[in-house]
């Protein structure tokens, strides 16, 4: 026999309803992700352009990955492709991280989706917590920061050394920090897990 649900009093009730405060915020990042979607389609178009021969892509694309004191190529040439792509990487990957806010989000902190039963559930999506978001999240933001420096790497002559070593060591603070946030999860997932069987 299930327990009949308990009824919240009028102030806890209410400060409970204030979750859906954070709504706005989430169909916010919605439009943002809408943006992202069209900025890959011209940045796409105009790749495919470029290829076919259009002057006018073409010069859009040299203009959106040339970087100051580069020399700026007069075709398009395999690093220009190489750069573009890399530029639909960073906005897919941006994309991603996006979706796991918005869905993880709203089903963490505001309520449940009820997607047990979907064909189309994401699979992190059934153990979802805020470890587990703010852990996958970190994993983003070092793909995304691996995308920008592999753009600088290919652009290197026109960076000082001093911004190499500062955008690697940036790198290497977000790879530490995500190490910090997976390990400090693991060791709290295992001391719940723990405290269960005693």
């Amino acid at each position: 026999m299930t327990e009949p649900k308990q009824k919240l009093r009028p102030l806890p009730a209410f400060i409970f309803m204030t979750r859906w405060l954070q709504l706005p915020l989430y169909l916010g990042l919605i439009l943002a992700q809408c943006v992202y979607v069209f900025h890959f389609w011209v940045e796409l178009k105009d790749l495919i352009g470029a290829a076919f021969g259009n002057d006018a892509a073409l010069q859009h694309i040299i203009q959106a990955v040339t970087v100051p004191n580069a020399p700026i190529p007069e075709k398009l040439n395999e690093t220009t492709i190489m750069l573009v792509v890399l530029g639909l990487i960073d906005v897919v990957m941006i994309s991603n991280l996006l979706v796991m806010v918005i869905i993880g989000g709203y089903e963490t902190f505001i309520s449940r989706m009820n997607l047990d039963t979907h064909p189309d559930q994401p699979e992190w999506l059934s153990h979802v917590n805020a470890s587990v978001l703010k852990t996958k999240l970190a994993m983003a933001i070092i793909g995304i920061s691996s995308i920008h420096l592999l753009k600088t790497f290919i652009n290197a002559a026109a960076y000082t050394e001093k911004t190499l070593i500062a955008q690697t060591g940036i790198h290497i603070v977000f790879l530490l920090s995500a190490m910090a946030i997976a390990y400090t999860d693991r060791i709290t997932t295992m001391t719940h897990h723990d405290s269960k069987h005693h």
